[in-house]
């Protein structure tokens, strides 16, 4: 998840008459929690951002437009599926079920299915609270049957959910395959959290990306627009707004490779030349070429993310794919105990 158009910083004397005035800082506007946590990935030896802060408004409709993208298979293929098996996995999973949406964005991939499912109670989750609001009223206008309860919160550490999500028949759906923006271990101890808020009759519905060819996968996360770039990017900005940093967006410009041997698609925002970030509270030097690692996106094979759900408490997996074997949907139950 294409270079930025700006040119390269031009390294000055600071008496320079033509130096450029220092980017202005903002006042931290996120929590206490939040600064730290910012504050200690850009201290880290190797500087990194958790993903989660792609997702400001903007963010949020980047990702709508890279979702469009020819590049960007995942979107469509996963439509795909749901396409042609949804019957199937309406069946295997039941009517009336809480749907609870991890991710929900626009609430798209969920309101597709809501005439197969039927859910009683459909519950989105979203850190990207604005945007969520906005598009869950515009949701309820159209299924105003449906009972919903939108929660904006960060769920990527584990969560404990409200009184007011209804419980038994809970159906976690978590599409999209961000499942891989954790590493397996990671992932394993997330799902584990689901099965335990899910109950005895709960279940999971996720997308999951297959290995496939790295020419593929590079190119659905640095597409020719530049569009990924910019949804990257934007991360700084949230940062600004979020710790009281003064990136410059410019100075910075998007990286995006297949790993081969993790297995996993990394995502990295690189210093053009050598600059100073300060932000509320500290303080970095970055070499020109030094990168922030901001999202890594694991692929599997079936067998492999088949496994990892045993691991978590899950069982009885139905697996359906695309004919290319690009990408799975998977229902599990949560393992009797």
């Amino acid at each position: 998840m294409q270079m930025s158009r700006s040119s390269a910083i031009r390294v000055v004397s600071p008496d320079d008459s033509n130096t450029p005035a220092p980017q202005q800082r903002q006042h931290a506007h996120g929590s206490a929690e939040v600064v730290a946590e910012i504050s200690a990935g850009l201290l880290a030896a190797r500087p990194h951002i958790s993903p989660k802060f792609l997702y400001d408004g903007l963010g949020s409709k980047l990702f709508e437009a890279i979702c469009e993208l020819p590049e960007y298979y995942p979107t469509r293929t996963e439509a795909a599926i749901f396409a042609r098996h949804g019957a199937d996995m309406a069946r295997a999973i039941g009517a009336g079920a809480v749907l609870i949406d991890l991710g929900a964005g626009n609430c798209a991939k969920a309101a597709s299915l809501f005439p197969l499912l039927q859910p009683a109670q459909y519950v989105p989750v979203d850190i990207s609270r604005d945007f969520l609001t906005e598009a869950v009223s515009r949701l309820q206008q159209r299924f105003p049957e449906i009972e919903m309860t939108a929660l904006g919160l960060d769920f990527s550490n584990g969560f404990a959910l409200p009184d007011s999500v209804r419980h038994g028949r809970r159906l976690f759906f978590y599409p999209g395959s961000s499942i891989g923006n954790f590493s397996p271990e990671q992932a394993v101890s997330f799902l584990r959290g689901l099965r335990d808020n899910a109950g005895a009759d709960g279940g999971l519905l996720i997308g999951v990306d297959l290995i496939k060819d790295s020419a593929v996968l590079d190119a659905a996360y640095d597409d020719a627009l530049g569009v990924t770039a910019a949804f990257n990017l934007n991360m700084l900005r949230h940062l600004n707004h979020l710790a009281g940093a003064d990136f410059d967006v410019g100075q910075w410009q998007h990286r995006a490779f297949f790993n081969e041997e993790g297995s996993r698609i990394e995502m990295h925002l690189e210093a053009r030349a050598a600059l100073t970030v300060r932000w509320n509270g500290g303080e970095r030097q970055f070499a020109r070429g030094e990168r922030i690692h901001t999202e890594d996106s694991y692929k599997y094979t079936r067998q492999s993310f088949v496994g990892l759900l045993e691991r978590a408490g899950f069982s009885s997996a139905q697996v359906w794919t695309d004919p290319s074997n690009w990408f799975a949907v998977i229902h599990a139950q949560v393992t009797p105990s």
